[in-house]
């Protein structure tokens, strides 16, 4: 018989206790901090546009440059964030030095080449460095830099490529050997074993690379002097959008958006507020200033997310969990009676954002505003299939049987198919579709999400009790957990190579595939040394240079 009102689990709600989480080390920051006065705004956007076209003056007369000069004139530019505003100049640069890569070549320049080929998506051939073997089949210099750009370009090898995976052997163990004595303008030796360039967030390389560039005595001053206020400009609207995400003014009210949705819907006794956190997040996967509304978009989204990734895995009960999610799949504010009564606030607050979003991209002529509340619920659906294995105590055999599931909740194929679908017509349906259907690029994704995400919070999982993450599976044959998590890396290295092996090969425009491996990037950030997102004052440093802090 078809229950009529809340379920009646009241002695199990009893028992819950509620989950801890450090509060946000934010609070109502956003709300007051004004970065620049919008004088000072005005006049730095000035500034930039004068010097955007003298910097493309200086692209287009770059045909007449050397092969090294061309490399090095594209490597600063993205290394200084501002190859965004040159993708046409920049891609036509590519194309000649495609052409000019048969010429004969030192192993410092191979390596700039062969780095930055792959980097937009080239297909070139590891052969470019087999004529620098020497007689016992290895490549051996002693010169920094030479081993910097050769581990840079090793780390975009595809599987099987033995001659790569040698040259990041020796230039990581040589890299580590003298780092410590490297003069300081090759600070940057010490960054790329923390995460290689390939690897690195668009934002958080271009604020670390403006300070080495700017004590590089060869540097261009208006180079230098234009990164820094497009770097500014760009702090100043991300700090606009987090207020525009805590306080929205709709007609002549105010509406509370993040700090209203916890309250009405009582998450702060269970899940974590990190709209902040969210918002560095989507900006990983969206940095440029065009895509405003993509980081606004899913931030609310995936705040939604968060919240039911949290209910699901350390609140609700199973029997909960079954209704709300047969709640969300009807998506009707009708269905909220079915709910238990503590989640009908969260219930009716994810359809009204929800609803509010489908309307706001209605509103661009968005053919694709339908699809969201399906990725939504879809997520839902994820949450709750995983509660099934942490009541039955079920541990899969294998990694590749966890991951079969497993990979799905970690949300990168949600967050890829619903960035697309925040562009435009950037992406068509049939793009979508294809996001939709878990390509290796997007599954590879979803694995360094899923297996990097274990990694840091199996401790915290194994003390709740509720450990039902990778590595479980992985010491279940009484491996050790230094070995599990040795694999797990391993696998993660595998994930990237394919994402380096379908750029190359993917037919899906370089504008999409760019997200898929931004997101990659973010991944790796969040989860590279702590659970960023949970312990989010581990990574408040670094927002506060991406927010707070202005470059003088």
């Amino acid at each position: 018989m078809a229950t009529s009102g809340p379920v009646p689990l009241v002695s199990q709600v009893q028992q819950r206790k509620p989950q801890t989480y450090t509060p946000s080390p934010w609070g109502d920051f956003f709300l007051h901090h004004i970065p620049c006065t919008p004088s000072q705004y005005l006049m730095m956007k000035d500034k930039v546009k004068i010097m955007k076209e003298e910097v493309k003056k200086m692209l287009l007369d770059a045909d007449s440059f050397d092969l090294s000069d061309k490399l090095d004139c594209i490597d600063t530019l993205e290394r200084l964030g501002l190859d965004y505003h040159y993708t046409k100049e920049i891609d036509k640069l590519m194309c000649n030095v495609f052409e000019a890569r048969d010429q004969d070549l030192d192993l410092l320049t191979t390596s700039y080449l062969f780095y930055l080929l792959r980097k937009h998506g080239y297909h070139i051939s590891s052969d470019v460095f087999l004529k620098f073997r020497d007689d016992k089949g290895n490549i051996v210099t002693d010169d920094a830099r030479c081993l910097l750009r050769m581990y840079e370009a090793a780390h975009l090898r595809v599987k099987g490529e033995e001659v790569l995976d040698n040259i990041l052997i020796f230039t990581k163990s040589q890299l580590q050997y003298i780092v410590d004595d490297l003069e300081p303008q090759l600070k940057e030796v010490k960054y790329a074993l923390e995460t290689p360039l390939f690897r690195r967030l668009k934002r958080v390389q271009a604020r670390q690379y403006i300070s080495i560039y700017e004590k590089n005595t060869t540097h261009n001053n208006m180079l230098l002097e234009f990164s820094k206020l497009d770097f500014n400009i760009l702090l100043t609207l991300y700090c606009e959008e987090l207020k525009d995400l805590t306080v929205r003014a709709i007609i002549n009210s105010i509406v509370i958006w993040w700090k209203e949705f916890q309250i009405q819907a009582n998450t702060s006794i269970y899940a974590r507020d990190r709209v902040v956190e969210m918002h560095f997040w989507m900006m990983g996967v969206f940095f440029e200033p065009q895509y405003s509304y993509s980081r606004k978009m899913l931030t609310q989204l995936f705040m939604i997310v968060s919240v039911l990734d949290d209910l699901y895995d350390n609140h609700c009960t199973t029997e909960e969990g079954n209704v709300f999610t047969a709640a969300l799949q009807r998506w009707d504010e009708e269905a909220v009676e079915q709910c238990p009564t503590y989640l009908r606030t969260l219930y009716i607050n994810i359809l009204t954002t929800v609803k509010a979003i489908e309307e706001g991209l209605n509103l661009q002529n968005n053919k694709h505003a339908k699809l969201v509340k399906g990725l939504i619920i879809d997520m839902a659906k994820c949450y709750n299939a995983e509660t099934e294995w942490r009541d039955k105590k079920y541990v899969p055999s294998t990694v590749d049987e966890h991951l079969k599931i497993s990979a799905r909740s970690s949300a990168c194929m949600h967050i890829v198919s619903l960035g697309f679908i925040s562009m435009g017509d950037v992406a068509t349906s049939e793009a979508i579709e294809w996001a939709s259907t878990y390509p290796k690029i997007i599954l590879a994704v979803c694995f360094i999400g899923r297996l990097a995400n274990d990694i840091m919070s199996y401790k915290r999982e194994e003390a709740s009790k509720n450990m039902d993450a990778v590595i479980r599976t992985c010491i279940s044959d009484g491996t050790r957990i230094e070995q599990a998590i040795e694999k797990l890396r391993e696998l993660i290295e595998e994930a990237w190579m394919d994402i380096t092996e379908e750029c190359m090969r993917q037919p899906q425009p370089k504008a999409l595939l760019e997200r898929v491996a931004n997101l990659a990037s973010t991944m790796d950030f969040v989860y590279k040394d702590v659970d960023g997102y949970t312990d989010s004052r581990s990574i408040k440093g670094i927002l506060d240079s991406l927010y707070v802090d202005l470059i003088n």
